[in-house]
């Protein structure tokens, strides 16, 4: 199957040249960037957002904050699965890089030497991009234009096929969705404890807000329940 993509009438050669061809026509200082760009930088910012997520869940804590880390902690462990299920997927394929196959081509990184088909960084993006998407949608939605520019950038750089990306676009939101209710169902009893937990709450809720919820407790506890007329502004209201 190494021949997936061996004729230039094919339209995935014909559209990673007209791709690639964008990095010829760009002068150096910008295909540094893509370069680093689609490296690490789409990766690192993906990670940002799950950190940023993460924070403002913590911060807000309430009844959905457990679930929701859960949620961000299945996106790193989403994306190492993908990864994983990719490993025999690119042996069984073996389909060579494509500069390995087509002259012409700008590769902006080189020393790639492992196959091509699928691209584990567009498996990776993808991955943790539709798992900020089933913690925060507004913020998963950020992640997955990301993600889909992450699979563009590989084709422009030169060291994946379209169809590369696209395979591993599939492979990343495929592990994300379908063994998110395992995953979940495993995460989100274990976040509860952390949150319960005197030492590891911090992690899911602050200390502020967990102090809050300690003195909502205690004035009930102290004045009662709402409608005992216990509440000294319950016996306000009724006289």
């Amino acid at each position: 199957m190494a021949g997936l993509a061996d004729s230039g009438s094919n339209p995935d050669v014909d559209l990673l040249y007209d791709i690639n061809g964008l990095a010829k026509e760009a002068p150096p200082w910008f295909d540094r960037i893509m370069e680093f760009v689609g490296e690490f930088g789409l990766l690192f910012a993906l990670l940002a957002l799950l950190l940023w997520c993460w924070w403002g869940v913590r911060r807000r804590g309430g009844e959905d904050a457990a679930p929701t880390v859960a949620a961000l902690v299945w996106a790193p462990l989403a994306a190492g699965v993908a990864v994983l299920v990719n490993v025999p997927i690119r042996g069984f394929v073996e389909r060579p890089r494509p500069f390995n196959d087509h002259e012409g081509l700008e590769v902006l990184v080189h020393g790639k030497d492992d196959y091509s088909f699928v691209s584990d960084h567009a498996t990776l993006c993808m991955a943790l991009a539709v798992g900020l998407f089933l913690a925060n949608r507004r913020l998963g939605i950020i992640g997955l234009v990301l993600g889909l520019l992450g699979g563009f950038i590989r084709v422009y750089m030169g060291v994946h096929y379209p169809t590369d990306v696209v395979g591993g676009l599939a492979l990343g939101t495929a592990v994300a969705l379908l063994l998110s209710p395992l995953a979940m169902a495993l995460l989100t009893p274990l976040m509860r404890a952390i949150e319960r937990s005197p030492r590891g709450g911090w992690l899911i809720t602050s200390r502020k807000w967990q102090d809050g919820e300690r003195g909502r407790t205690a004035s009930g506890a102290r004045y009662g329940a709402p409608g005992s007329g216990t509440d000294p502004d319950e016996r306000d209201l009724a006289a």
